[in-house]
């Protein structure tokens, strides 16, 4: 891992910690400012939901169970819509923002792993190094690229990109069963620095039956207006609000 850990690498500082449901095995999440709440995305076959949650209290304001074959995704609003992911089934589940009424269906040919949206494109990750720009109305791949790092001249992939944030320009993006938040540039996929997030929750959560050592940090969300940082992770019974430091 330390050869991927290039300059910058940004700690972080605890300002608040917030109740989270450890039955959310949180795939996805993202603030949603008109609402003052959190749009989350959590899976697990038969299990799979999306959910408005409340900040200050982490109470479920409103939740729509998908159907049984469908294991939930990565998730972000944009143009009064709502887009979720899903896992191996190849369909992206599209919501009216305000009331949740399922509205259509997309379909693309990866597995479905995270999204966020720029505002015009959304962007989504499959698990590997290939972060897609893709049409909102029909989900078709505008472009793409390979997210790398570059380290003493060598340039390098890194693979198992999930979660996804649109962040001052750039995507920050979990990196699978990894402490590190990945700041991608938009443009080409490099890594522009990395947010070591070692240590937030070391009492971790309660991985459900049969999936030990799943309880992995998960779920970046951001309040651009208000400049505030929050993350989770799978079945984590705690959110934190973060500021990022220098290292």
């Amino acid at each position: 891992r330390g050869a991927a850990r290039q300059d910058p690498v940004l700690g972080y500082r605890v300002l608040r910690v917030y109740s989270h449901d450890t039955a959310a095995y949180t795939q996805g999440l993202e603030y949603v400012p008109n609402r003052g709440a959190f749009l989350e995305s959590t899976g697990q076959w038969g299990e799979s939901q999306l959910r408005e949650v409340d900040v200050d209290t982490g109470k479920v304001l409103r939740r729509v169970p998908l159907g049984r074959e469908f294991f939930g995704e990565g998730c972000t609003s944009m143009d009064g819509k709502v887009y979720q992911l899903t896992w191996k089934e190849k369909t992206c589940l599209v919501y009216d923002a305000t009331t949740f009424k399922p509205l259509k269906r997309l379909h693309y040919q990866t597995e479905g792993w995270g999204v966020t949206n720029d505002g015009a494109h959304l962007i989504t990750s499959d698990g590997t190094s290939t972060v897609a720009f893709r049409d909102p109305e029909t989900f078709q791949v505008l472009r793409s690229v390979d997210v790398h790092h570059v380290a003493n001249g060598e340039v390098s992939p890194v693979k198992n990109v999930n979660e996804l944030e649109y962040v001052r320009g750039e995507i920050w993006a979990n990196i699978w069963h990894s402490d590190l938040i990945a700041r991608i540039s938009p443009v080409d996929g490099t890594v522009l620095g990395w947010i070591d997030l070692s240590n937030i929750n070391p009492a971790g959560g309660k991985p459900p039956p049969g999936l030990a050592g799943e309880d992995v940090l998960n779920g970046i969300a951001w309040d651009g207006a208000r400049d505030r940082l929050w993350v989770t992770g799978k079945t984590w019974g705690k959110l934190f609000e973060i500021e990022l430091t220098r290292k």
